[in-house]
């Protein structure tokens, strides 16, 4: 280092020289504008920052708009006598809400230690959670530890729903701050039980449980006010990962997890030590295990055959009363936590279930229809289904006859195996396939109470059902009501209306259609001069269709509208065919049950139970009334009850349809302690039979038949004549017996058989029940009398009981009501048309699809 006195001056010179002077001030000045630009940097990143972050407050929704409460309930269904009979939910709605007081203390504790310890000291943020998880990413990297309170997990739950479907970060952070702010802003209105009571409520707990209600339910098999401490801390642990911690799958992982609840609840005082080391040595997951195996033989996840229809009848009422679009109205009924207070009698339905359940009540000879369905994906990518009409018509390149039934499952799955096969040859894979075999020949039953329209029980099939909202025989399937029909098509318009009595007589002969082919009866014989009683007791097609010729077929639809048929034709484009052929019912082989595409089970269930109920149809009804989830009616459902025909043509069709039972052809649904009004329908080849009878109490109708439409051999003729008379015999035990009242406009009165008049001497006299309008006042001139005035004493006793019991030795009647000579045709058109419910007995439709009857054919014979 140079001090000298030369080095020095050198040194001063360059200090104070005007470059070096210009370069300090410039450093300086550098600085001061980077200073201030840092200043100015710094405002404006925090300007942004409080910018975004009000942004992020400002679409923030509203604390007065939002629900805390939680979102999906089950709907609960209840049988007449209010008794629980099924639980709907969609998978994240199997919720049962309780309130706080109904959860044991341990419970809130529990999940308090575990998910947030400062709960009750905190304004909805735990600041010092948040540091905590902060401080623990930053000196670990493990970003796992989670600061948010309960409040923030009810919002995420409750308000911010779509949290799973974040995809960036931004999302994620933008969802948290407002999360964070909205904590506050709730915690400032509401108090901490309620959003306790309301997370408690919400939170998933695992094996499809959803709140601490349901849970204890799935696990333990009791309500949650009944939990110990040991199953509060084991529920209070799931939580966190309901899958990873469900105790039924994962127990040593809810273990570890329980372990871990109870310290917390030990270390913030919420328990003692004795009461920690009891709750860590009992065996709550024995008692787990139990549980599930007593749920497991008890629950029934497939819907009924009722439970089906019920849910069809309720979307469709939310829809039409309510408003609701389809998908609104689905997600309400399993998602809505709605009450339905139904129609049904478990006790009628239990006898129902288990007579259909009961092999001896069916044909020792059984065969099996295949239902089957297929979907593959093609080499090139392409998704093909295939169905069972497709597989018959593989097999039926190689046999014409291959009709889907077969003997066993076993050999129909060979040909199921085998037409797969062909499919796959060309390396197609499966994608789904169904493949279900049901037991036949199939039947139905539907069982009203005719004074309030309630179904009581139906049920739409024989064998195991397997899945829920399949095919219902009482309500989905239309088939062909054979002489069931003559009653409310033919003689209740006859009776009500047209001034024709139970002893009208028509001349039961040989007897042609407009277009002349026959009218057959089913004995192939006539039997003369018969009466309206007799016609209805043996089930004579030539009176019935001569009958419904005189009321006019036009008339006798409009009945059938009125008795609450929804499924007939009535010559309007909603009839018209593929051919372009349209279709009317207004025919006379109405009146033998020959339509186009046939009625369902309920339906003409419901048409008998407004005879039986005085002539008022009441339209079936499933449930009574649904109240929502707060308790409130959202609909009652008060059926409007109709007049049809009067309370006098009732009780004269009961009458007559009682003689069917006795001595016609239902002899064989006789009750031993009841009386019976009801009436026989077989179609044409044996492809349907029908009994429909109600009792003082009850109507009933049963069908039996092949769900592919094929004849019904010899011995399976009168197995649901059987099966009726069981489930009724069941019905009615321990009922009082009573009789069918008679109303006061009916009259008991003598009159001659074969005129229905006033009877003179040497009258062929019987004695019968009449509408006091439609008394007759004339004397019969066709029999041998003294002189003009001769006056026969005939008998107006109104007692109940008639002597008129006429039958004939070509009648229907037997010990089982069965008889071998149906005689049935064909009613299809000359072109070979038939209704599009595909059966061959459907009549009513002319060549030119323009409705005449004139060009109808009509040759059908059903008793």
């Amino acid at each position: 280092m140079n001090y000298g006195k030369k080095s020095t001056a050198k040194k001063r010179t360059a200090l104070i020289s005007r470059s070096s002077m210009m370069g300090k001030r410039a450093r300086v000045s550098f600085i001061r504008v980077l200073f201030v630009s840092l200043i100015a940097l710094c405002i404006a990143v925090t300007c942004l920052g409080v910018g975004s972050f009000r942004g992020v407050i400002d679409t923030a929704p509203d604390v007065d708009d939002i629900d805390i409460m939680p979102l999906g309930y089950a709907t609960f269904l209840y049988d007449d006598a209010g008794n629980q009979i099924r639980k709907l939910a969609a998978p994240d709605s199997n919720r049962l809400p309780v309130t706080l007081d109904q959860i044991p203390v341990d419970l809130q504790h529990a999940v308090v230690a575990i998910e947030d310890e400062r709960f009750y000291e905190h304004n909805g943020i735990d600041v010092k959670g948040i540091l905590r998880a902060g401080m623990k990413a930053l000196t670990t990297g493990d970003f796992s530890e989670g600061a948010s309170t309960i409040t923030q997990q009810l919002l995420k739950n409750n308000v911010f729903t779509n949290w799973t479907s974040e995809s960036t970060q931004l999302e994620r952070f933008t969802r948290k701050i407002q999360e964070q702010y909205l904590a506050v802003q709730v915690e400032k209105k509401t108090d901490k039980d309620t959003i306790l009571e309301n997370y408690l409520n919400t939170i998933n707990l695992g094996a499809g449980s959803y709140g601490v209600q349901a849970a204890a339910r799935q696990y333990f098999d009791k309500d949650v006010w009944d939990l110990n401490l040991s199953e509060c801390a084991t529920l209070a642990g799931i939580t966190q990962n309901p899958t990873k911690f469900n105790p039924i799958i994962n127990p040593d992982s809810n273990r570890k997890r329980r372990k871990e609840v109870l310290q917390h609840m030990l270390d913030q005082n919420y328990i003692t030590q004795d009461q920690y080391d009891e709750t860590l040595a009992d065996d709550v997951y024995s008692r787990i295990q139990a549980a599930q195996e007593k749920n497991s033989s008890t629950e029934n996840t497939v819907y009924t055959y009722f439970e089906d229809e019920l849910t069809d009848q309720i979307i469709n009422d939310l829809m039409n009363i309510k408003g609701y679009t389809k998908k609104q109205a689905t997600n309400l009924l399993y998602s809505g936590g709605l009450k339905v207070y139904t129609t049904q009698d478990s006790k009628i339905q239990n006898i129902l279930d288990e007579e259909y359940a009961d092999p001896s009540n069916y044909p020792d000879t059984v065969q099996y229809e295949l239902d089957y369905a297929l979907t593959v994906t093609d080499p090139d990518g392409n998704q093909v289904n295939y169905s069972k009409e497709m597989l018959q018509l593989y097999f039926q390149n190689e046999d014409p006859d291959f009709d889907l039934l077969f003997d066993s499952p076993e050999d129909g799955q060979t040909y199921v195996d085998k037409y797969k096969a062909s499919i796959l040859a060309n390396g197609s894979k499966v994608l789904a396939e169904r493949v279900n075999f049901a037991p036949q020949p199939q039947s139905s039953m539907s069982v009203i109470d005719q004074h309030t329209g309630y179904v009581k029980a139906l049920i739409g099939g024989r064998g195991e059902k397997t899945a829920s909202l399949t095919l219902n025989r009482a309500t989905d399937t239309t088939r062909q009501p054979g002489s069931t029909f003559k009653i409310v098509s033919t003689y209740a318009p006859a009776l009500n209306e047209k001034g024709m009595t139970l002893a009208t007589t028509f001349e039961d002969e040989p007897y042609e259609y407009p277009d002349g082919s026959p009218v057959n009866n089913a004995t192939r014989s006539y039997n003369g001069t018969t009466t309206i009683r007799t016609a209805i007791q043996n089930s004579i097609n030539v009176v019935a269709v001569k009958c419904l010729e005189k009321v006019t077929p036009d008339l006798g639809l409009k009945y059938l509208d009125n008795f609450g048929f929804s499924t007939l034709a009535h010559g309007t484009e909603a009839d018209k065919d593929a051919n372009g052929n349209v279709w009317s019912d207004a025919n006379l082989a109405t009146a033998l049950g020959g339509i186009t595409r046939g009625v369902t089970n309920v339906e003409l269930c419901a048409s008998y139970a407004a005879i039986a109920n005085g002539g008022n149809y009441i339209k079936p009804i499933y449930y009574t009334k649904i109240l929502d989830h707060n308790g409130n009616v959202l609909i009652e459902n008060t059926a409007a009850e109709r007049s049809v025909i009067k309370e006098s043509t009732a009780f004269l069709l009961t009458s007559a349809m009682e003689d069917v039972v006795k001595q016609g052809t239902g002899t064989a649904c006789q009750l031993d302690n009841m009386p019976v009004a009801g009436k026989t329908g077989t179609t044409e080849a044996y492809n349907d039979l029908w009994f429909v009878g109600y009792t003082p109490y009850y109507t009933c109708a049963v069908w039996s038949g092949y769900d592919n439409n094929e004849k019904l051999p010899d011995y399976a003729r009168n197995f649901h004549k059987a099966l009726w008379k069981k489930v009724m015999t069941r019905i009615h035990e321990g009922l009082p017996s009573k009789e069918f009242e008679k109303p006061a406009s009916v009259e008991k009165l003598s009159v001659c058989e074969e005129t229905g008049l006033l009877p003179r001497a040497g009258c062929p006299v019987i004695t019968e029940y009449f509408d006091v309008g439609t008394m007759p006042t004339e004397y019969c001139d066709q029999h041998f009398y003294d002189s003009d005035d001769y006056d026969y004493n005939y008998d107006t006793d109104s007692s109940d009981q008639t002597d008129n019991t006429t039958n004939t030795d070509n009648s229907e009647s037997s010990d089982n009501g069965d008889t071998d000579n149906s005689g049935d045709s064909n009613n299809t058109d000359d072109n070979g048309n038939s209704g599009d419910d595909g059966t061959d007995n459907t009549g009513g439709s002319d060549d030119n699809g323009d409705g005449n009857e004139d060009d109808s054919s009509y040759q059908v014979d059903y008793y």
